[in-house]
């Protein structure tokens, strides 16, 4: 059963989906924050796990980033961190004035940019009682080292120049300058990283395309992306337990790993064989293994 709901973030109204379960028939339930990719939309990968989610019995909020999607927010298709953060928060506050949730029973899952998006909000907000994230990746190391780190800094200084021209741009009228995340089309795409390729091939075909879900980001979202760090903080989650799952040929699998490091107990990693970061977004090979691992996980933790 599946809602149109909308909440406040920032000031900002945040279009969203509640999903509940379908032998829903009163009382409050354990329920999940779902947080979609960098470019994505509610209906895409986020929407899907928020589904399945509730086909588990839990409650299930998938939602519109601010500046992005059905959701307000200027400029258009805007990237920070930092109110990404606030938007889940916002949305946990959201769930804990629905009479279906139980407030003390909120978990959060991220995937990709929210992977890390979902775990830096949780390091202060204690609502979160449990964290997941899906083929989690930190937006502000993959700008500043590049996938797979050693870029050279040159490039990260060259970006933050050109932020700075655009923010004194717009202030005198212009629009703001707007950046593809992945390539257009999979000609583009030939000699990119398995990452892009992938996520051309979900973005910009019928696989995932969405109306909402343009391929666009504003270019000085950088001089924002360039402070953040998901992980810097993550064992503030501990003694609140953690999952991080990843394909074991995901070309981000790094990042998850190296957060399970730096993260305190309880806390996994759980690796579905032969999966890519992009194959864990929505092929039926893979989806219902992640679903069982979240089910448990979710289970056990906001159950208890």
């Amino acid at each position: 059963m599946k809602k149109n709901v909308t909440f406040l973030s920032n000031g900002l109204k945040v279009a969203a989906n509640l999903y509940l379960p379908d032998d829903y028939t009163g009382g409050r339930r354990a329920a999940v924050v779902v947080s979609h990719p960098f470019g994505g939309v509610k209906e895409q990968t986020a929407g899907l796990y928020a589904q399945r989610l509730a086909g588990e019995g839990f409650v299930a909020l998938a939602f519109d980033a601010s500046y992005q999607g059905e959701s307000e927010g200027e400029p258009r298709f805007l990237e920070n961190p930092f109110a990404r953060a606030e938007d889940i928060k916002s949305a946990v506050t959201y769930l804990t004035t629905r009479d279906e949730v139980d407030p003390e029973r909120i978990g959060a899952l991220g995937i990709c940019a929210s992977g890390g998006y979902v775990s830096y909000a949780a390091q202060t907000e204690h609502r979160i009682k449990a964290v997941a994230s899906v083929s989690g990746a930190d937006m502000g190391a993959l700008f500043r080292e590049g996938l797979g780190g050693g870029q050279s800094e040159d490039v990260i200084r060259g970006m933050l120049a050109r932020a700075g021209k655009d923010r004194t741009a717009e202030a005198r009228g212009e629009k703001a300058r707007l950046e593809h995340i992945v390539p257009e089309t999979a000609q583009e795409a030939e000699g990119w990283p398995t990452l892009y390729q992938q996520g051309s091939n979900y973005y910009r075909t019928p696989r995932a395309q969405h109306p909402n879900s343009q391929n666009w980001y504003v270019a000085r979202s950088v001089d924002q992306i360039a402070q953040y760090s998901s992980y810097d903080l993550i064992h503030l989650i501990s003694p609140r337990p953690l999952l991080m799952i990843a394909g074991t040929e995901a070309d981000t699998a790094y990042f998850s790993r190296e957060a399970i490091e730096h993260a305190n107990e309880p806390k996994e990693l759980f690796w579905i064989d032969g999966a890519s970061h992009i194959d864990l977004y929505d092929k039926e090979e893979y989806v219902p293994t992640v679903v069982a691992k979240l089910s448990s996980f979710f289970g056990e933790h906001l159950n208890a």
